[in-house]
């Protein structure tokens, strides 16, 4: 069997590696021996990185003779169908997927999280597309609400973020710098992101209190030299010391790290993911609906919004200090919510490789 593999991979963001990540480990531990296409930014580390076959996302006819080949397409995980990172987002990945269907593939859309979709056009293009797939599924409710408001009439079924399927304990970093604060530590993820608020200010406020109540303080960039700029900004920020993580660390090594922290105070979505397939606590900083979404799925606290004023320093120290007051309670509550949602990431290859079996007429498989 072969798949091809769509979605924003390849630009070194850890969140989507981590998704790519997921969903090709758990995919050969059905299926073993199926072939993987994926269409990445850049395909030579990509083949190097995940052991695929990847072309460039970019070129046709690449796309096309590996979907010609393929007994079919998964579009995700993530949030691609959405309009608010540019307005191009939407007609590529619609595109890729109206691709496969006019070559007469099969597609299933894997654990999405739809939205927001604002124009006129990208929600037609979104209904019109999912309207004529075999098998959505998606994150979370609030995208299964979306897709019923614009038009999608195909039913879609809630499945957990692929990550969430992942098995961290034996993940190990190599960050030599961690052995010299050897203590009790907080990881921080923060994101740019255009705001006229001072969420930086914020945050760097409440590590300085944080600090001196004893713990180290280590920003944990998930994308790249975009995040270490952004850790930069705000440590400097800080009137006491903290250390920044190697950008460039593996996702892996981040998802170690994280895990060995006491607490996440977090604003990308993958953090929050890789805290929780650790049961470390965390606090959420929301620009996007899909953190609210996550936090609550975890019972996990939103401090705040970074584009509105309703939260302040004070507020997410104390909700820190509540967190690693009674840290163990914690850990052992999100264990137990997120066990049940590991387990059911992990269903998630099975629907879309019998999808794919049954347009090949196969005898059905067992999980390995």
């Amino acid at each position: 069997m072969h798949i091809v593999l769509s979605g924003y991979y390849g630009f070194d963001n850890v969140g989507d590696e981590a998704i790519l990540f997921s969903i090709i480990e758990q995919i050969r531990k059905v299926q073993p021996d199926i072939k993987i296409t994926i269409l990445s930014n850049d395909p030579e580390k990509t083949k190097d990185t995940y052991q695929v076959n990847a072309v460039n996302r970019r070129k046709i006819t690449e796309i096309t003779q590996a979907l010609k080949e393929s007994d079919g397409l998964i579009s995700g995980g993530g949030s691609l169908l959405q309009d608010k990172t540019g307005m191009f987002t939407i007609p590529y990945y619609t595109g890729i997927i109206k691709l496969a269907k006019m070559l007469n593939k099969p597609v299933f859309i894997y654990a999405q999280g739809m939205g927001p979709i604002n124009g006129i056009l990208s929600k037609w293009l979104v209904k019109y597309t999912l309207n004529n797939v075999e098998q959505i599924t998606v994150r979370d409710k609030e995208s299964q609400n979306l897709l019923t408001k614009i038009g999608v009439r195909h039913a879609s079924t809630i499945v957990p973020d692929p990550v969430l399927g992942l098995d961290s304990s034996s993940f190990t970093h190599k960050w030599e710098k961690a052995n010299k604060f050897n203590r009790k530590f907080i990881a921080v993820s923060v994101r740019d992101w255009p705001t006229n608020k001072p969420f930086i200010q914020k945050i760097a406020s409440c590590l300085d209190k944080l600090v001196q109540d004893g713990y180290a303080i280590v920003f944990v960039p998930m994308h790249g030299k975009q995040d270490e700029r952004k850790s930069k900004e705000t440590a400097e920020l800080m009137n006491e010391y903290s250390y920044i993580s190697p950008a460039n660390a593996s996702l892996e090594a981040k998802i170690a790290l994280i895990g060995e922290s006491n607490l996440l105070i977090g604003m990308r979505l993958h953090s929050l993911i890789f805290s929780a397939i650790n049961y470390t606590p965390f606090i959420a900083i929301s620009y996007d609906p899909k953190i609210d979404a996550f936090a609550a799925l975890c019972e996990q606290p939103v401090v705040g919004h970074v584009e509105e004023n309703n939260w302040n320093s004070k507020q997410l120290y104390n909700q820190a200090n509540e967190a690693l007051c009674n840290q163990e309670l914690k850990r052992t509550k999100l264990r137990k919510k997120i066990k049940t949602y590991q387990h059911d990431a992990r269903n998630t290859p099975e629907l879309a490789l019998n999808l794919f079996f049954g347009k090949r007429q196969k005898r059905p498989y067992s999980n390995v």
